[in-house]
């Protein structure tokens, strides 16, 4: 007789999960499928993934499958953060002493076929300890809490992507002895070459030297399932923007995950290098941003709860509720930021008159303040896009941060003030100069230690000084101006092949 596996003893799956599992189970051996792709979102928003058998695969789904905790205490260079065989493991977690192992657990809706990999199989998972304890840095489950609070109110996130990126030609085929890296220092990544001349706004000439890769993009995306909407050249040279349809909030993440892999790993195989880094160090190259839509939905009716009733004024288009999650994503914006914008080259997109925000204010239909109203009284589709974010964010504290300070906007009824007809000259406090700063307002906001937990807060600090220490004692190493705008070489070897 079949014993109690570890999902079921634990109650870690909804019916829903169960009833898609077991469906699972029943069809995947006539699939073809030959290896099953296990895949977690890291604390960067990187995708790490162990590949098994189909019939390890099926085990998985009632046991799960063991991981080394290893990956949540590398930085981005793969730099060991902490002192993993003391007590402890230097995060203050009795379970994290000596690298254990972690029981991660697939979630049977996020399964995929991978239409680039002939037989290979994908799915997303949570960790657990192997008590069956959450794992308290998971940054998805971190997300499904915020999200359970707010559905807890009859209230759920609807979030729409709006991602920037770069496309480039590789311009080597072959690893040297410079592109293999170290714990902790970064290869130089791949030369490569712009696909196009850039700086011709929706040039549907320019639009079309990229198009081979991506039709096969947009063919990929589809059979994947990811609601995309529109792809279109941006202002840099081989720059692209990717819109999708509105989704859940957990769902979006998800998504986000999917598309960055599934983007990176269609054009590597093609000869080319799809880019999430914000600004590439490339001649001419413009910094891109990660514009999130979200609105928040009334539960049983499915109705915009940011929507103005109709006939609403024009300088009135939120709902009272609306106006105080705005205010609440205005009054963190600092302390939010590392979440938002969590590396050292995303913090070069706050300039003024640039597109992106160098200030926490707000404007109806404005794009040069940090959230943009968009919609009219009564518009259904009413919402807020904020333009603090970079592509490389971690997907699941990005939806959370804005979760967390939008609910404590409406708790307090917080007032984000009249909107700014000039974002880049109004009294606004200054978003952060750069990451350094970021993790010190981050350090000092209580609401962010109370939402997210004083031990995962440590963790992230710890984790993030450490990338931000590393690039320090570059520009020290190299006597670089703190100040100096040209993105430097240590930027380039550790994000532009990284995310």
């Amino acid at each position: 007789m079949q014993t109690t596996g570890f999902i079921e003893a634990h109650g870690l799956w909804s019916d829903e999960q169960s009833r898609l599992a077991r469906e699972l189970a029943a069809r995947l051996p006539s699939e073809g499928l030959r290896l099953v792709r296990l895949a977690w979102s890291d604390s960067h928003g990187y995708s790490r993934a162990k590949a098994l058998t189909v019939p390890a695969f099926l085990e998985a789904l009632r046991t799960g499958y063991n991981i080394n905790v290893a990956t949540t205490t590398l930085d981005s260079a793969n730099a060991r953060v902490f002192s993993s065989f003391t007590r402890g493991g230097g995060m203050g977690v009795e379970e994290m002493t000596g690298s254990p192992n972690l029981v991660i657990v697939p979630d049977p809706k996020t399964f995929r076929i991978l239409p680039w990999a002939p037989g290979i199989g994908w799915v997303l998972c949570d960790e657990y300890f192997p008590s069956g304890a959450p794992f308290p840095f998971s940054t998805r489950q971190l997300l499904r809490r915020q999200l359970e609070a707010l559905q807890a109110r009859g209230q759920d996130l609807i979030v729409g992507l709006e991602v920037e990126w770069y496309l480039t030609r590789l311009d080597e085929s072959t690893l040297d002895d410079a592109q293999v890296a170290l714990p902790g220092v970064k290869g130089r990544p791949p030369r490569t070459r712009a696909v196009e001349p850039g700086y011709s706004y929706h040039s549907e000439s320019n639009l079309d030297l990229m198009q081979p890769v991506l039709s096969e993009l947009v063919d990929t995306y589809q059979r994947l399932g990811l609601p995309l909407r529109s792809v279109e050249n941006e202002w840099g040279p081989g720059q692209v923007e990717c819109t999708f349809s509105a989704r859940p909030a957990l769902a979006a993440a998800d998504d986000m995950v999917l598309f960055r892999t599934a983007t990176r790993q269609v054009c590597r195989r093609l000869g080319y290098l799809a880019s999430f880094m914000c600004r590439p160090a490339l001649r001419g190259f413009f910094s891109s941003g990660w514009h999130l839509h979200q609105s928040l939905i009334d539960l049983p009716s499915g109705r915009n709860l940011f929507a103005a009733e109709p006939g609403t004024p024009p300088g009135a288009a939120l709902s009272a509720l609306g106006t105080a999650y705005l205010g609440g994503l205005l009054g963190h914006a600092a302390a939010a930021t590392v979440f938002t914008t969590p590396t050292v080259n995303g913090y070069r997109r706050f300039r003024p008159n640039s597109l992106a925000p160098d200030r926490a204010g707000w404007g109806y239909d404005n794009r040069g303040a940090m959230i943009r109203v968009v919609g009219r009284g009564g518009d259904p589709a009413t919402r807020l896009e904020n333009r603090v974010g970079e592509p490389a964010a971690n997907p699941y504290l990005y939806f959370a941060s804005q979760v967390i300070c939008g609910l404590d906007g409406i708790d307090r009824g917080a007032d984000p003030g009249p909107p700014d007809d000039a974002p880049y000259a109004a009294p606004r406090p200054a978003l952060p100069r750069d990451l350094g700063e970021a993790l010190q307002l981050l350090e000092r906001d209580t609401l962010m230690r109370e939402a997210m937990g004083g031990t995962f807060i440590d963790y992230y600090l710890q984790l993030k000084r450490s990338e931000y220490g590393r690039f320090q004692r570059h520009i020290q190493d190299e006597q670089i101006a703190p100040d100096a705008e040209e993105i430097t070489a240590w930027e380039q070897n550790e994000y532009f092949d990284f995310f």
